[in-house]
């Protein structure tokens, strides 16, 4: 039983590092370093989550 839990939890702290991934933010190094090292604090996960999911400078596309 401990180890699904300790599996589900690190999937839930990488949350902001996928979504900034899969998005492909500009700045999904930030999150990465802030979502690893102060990703344990909950303000820092916000955080992380918050750079991950905002949205980019728009794009030209011509």
């Amino acid at each position: 039983m401990l180890v699904p839990t300790v599996i589900v939890l690190a999937l839930l702290y990488f949350v902001p590092t996928g979504v900034a991934v899969a998005r492909s933010v500009p700045n999904r190094g930030s999150v990465i370093v802030i979502n690893v090292f102060l990703g344990w604090t909950v303000l820092g996960w916000i955080i992380a989550l918050a750079m991950a999911a905002r949205s980019g400078p728009p794009r030209s596309y011509t």
